[in-house]
């Protein structure tokens, strides 16, 4: 019997995201440890009020996002793995980022999932404008 596929499911979309998605993806009866990151748009940054943010993603966005995800899976004992990413326009409390990573125990799930996000935010060319209350923008992650 061949083993199933670690990296599960990879997208990055202008629909809400789905936690229930992320975590059915990465379901394996191996896995003893799971771990689950969701990034959020948060209602300040940098002590400024956020009204709303996009998310633009570059065209070799998602072949990024797949090559750390294989990064990650070389690096770590993964079994599952599975990350989503929005685009477009953003309210605050939107999803705006949701991945998890099953391993056999829970140590390495841990590292690995936050391995993947930092790295995940450092490389994959997704970048974010803000827009502020009082009328302003901020790039963040822009080149």
């Amino acid at each position: 019997m061949a083993e199933p596929e670690v990296i599960r499911l990879l997208d990055i979309r202008d629909t809400p995201l789905s936690v229930d998605e992320v975590l059915a993806a990465v379901q394996d009866p191996r896995a003893g440890g799971t771990a689950v990151f969701i990034g959020a748009v948060r209602d300040v940054d940098g002590g400024k009020p956020v009204a709303r943010l996009g998310y633009t993603a570059h065209p070799e966005a998602l072949a990024t996002l797949r090559a750390v995800a294989e990064s990650v899976c070389a690096r770590w004992p993964v079994l599952a793995t599975a990350a989503v990413h929005r685009s477009g326009e953003l309210a605050v409390g939107d999803l705006a980022v949701v991945l998890a990573v099953a391993c056999a125990h829970r140590g390495p799930a841990f590292e690995a999932a936050r391995a993947f996000i930092d790295e995940l935010k450092e490389t994959v060319p997704i970048w974010k404008e803000q827009h502020f209350g009082d009328g302003t923008t901020e790039w963040v992650g822009a080149p």
